[in-house]
């Protein structure tokens, strides 16, 4: 079988996205001769398994991308074609192209059109989009491929497509190793794009009420600034008189990243709205607990007694730290190996692609 994937970009600073291509890759290209095909940027990803194509990526040359992407559909001749991401007219340019050459197209929307994306720049950007493409994009795809429960309710209320299956993402956990020690090392990891819906502040205002509680704890916020909320943030902290325990190391990568998962007691991310949530999913497979927000479809965590799942206020994430720091090495571990387990049993990459298989041979 052969599988083109198209993706808007694969630079190690688009977050999940690029994540997501680079960790399916790794499995998926061993069951499928696969190619992706995106836009060059200054830091992007070793994709494995996978044959690599670069199209013009500018809004002036949507035409030269048109030529170029057809030139590949017609080289490669597909079984079918998997779209990543919405909004870009590349995006529907891609799809539109594949439809029109004949051939199956399987978009996933990778949480773009959750309800509070809608709202977001609705009629500057959303609703002119909507207009021109989006929406019959989602209408014209084959099939669409949500990554949790909650998103594919959200992507049926909007009344477009009603084929919507549900896979979650998948993380490669070969040679990623666990913790070997849950004894307490006062620290608290935070790890995503720094921009308001992740909800670092949040943190820091939880922090800031568990002041006195907290004494001797280092929190890290890491992650690659995104418009200046990084100023904000460390304003917050100059606000609070926090500056001795909270730091802001910037983006981490490789085994800074899986060393910094393995040194924390616990792993918080409070965010607004997460389509799977990877970083949560490392962690977990580290064998840290896992603090996070409702707007995230991890519900498991609760179900597996392997981290906490609350209301996204500062009272809701504060209670959490609070219950979290107090327990004891054996009660960690505990949760720590049940949070690693859930991920090898449920979200490794391998399974994941073998998911995905089973639908791309549903449509054909």
């Amino acid at each position: 079988m052969r599988i083109i994937h198209y993706i808007p970009t694969i630079d190690r600073n688009s977050g999940g996205l690029g994540a997501y291509i680079q960790l399916l890759s790794k499995e998926l290209g061993k069951l499928v001769d696969l190619h992706i095909v995106t836009h060059e940027s200054e830091n992007m990803l070793e994709i494995e398994n996978a044959t690599l194509h670069l199209i013009d990526g500018r809004l002036t040359h949507l035409l030269k991308a048109k030529r170029q992407f057809v030139v590949l559909l017609q080289g490669i001749s597909p079984d079918l074609v998997h779209v990543n991401c919405c909004w870009t007219p590349q995006c529907a340019l891609v799809q539109f192209c594949a439809q029109c050459l004949g051939y199956k197209v399987l978009l996933m929307p990778h949480g773009m059109l959750e309800p509070w994306i809608l709202k977001k720049n609705r009629w500057l950007k959303k609703e002119p989009a909507l207009w021109l493409y989006q929406k019959r994009a989602v209408q014209k795809a084959d099939v669409l491929l949500a990554t949790a429960e909650s998103e594919k309710q959200n992507l049926l209320r909007l009344g477009w497509n009603e084929q919507v299956y549900v896979i979650p993402n998948g993380i490669v956990v070969d040679d990623i190793e666990c913790k070997q020690s849950w004894k307490q090392t006062k620290c608290i990891f935070f790890l995503a794009l720094l921009r308001p819906n992740k909800g670092a502040h949040l943190l820091i205002e939880a922090v800031a009420q568990l002041k006195d509680e907290m004494r001797g704890w280092n929190i890290v916020i890491a992650g690659k600034d995104d418009d200046r909320y990084a100023a904000y943030l460390n304003q917050l902290i100059a606000e609070y008189r926090l500056e001795e325990m909270i730091s802001l190391p910037g983006a981490l990568y490789g085994e800074d990243k899986w060393n910094m998962y393995r040194k924390a007691d616990f792993f918080v991310l409070p965010t607004l709205n997460e389509n799977f949530g990877i970083v949560i999913a490392e962690a977990l497979l580290c064998g840290t607990p896992v603090i996070t927000c409702k707007g995230a479809p991890w519900n498991v965590l609760v179900d597996n007694h392997c981290g906490w799942w609350v209301e996204r206020s500062v009272e809701d994430i504060a209670d959490a730290l609070s219950n979290a720091i107090g327990l004891q090495e054996n009660e960690i571990r505990e949760m720590g190996m049940r949070g690693r387990e859930l991920v090898l049993n449920n979200y490794a990459s391998g399974l994941v692609a073998k998911q995905i298989m089973g639908v791309y041979k549903s449509l054909l």
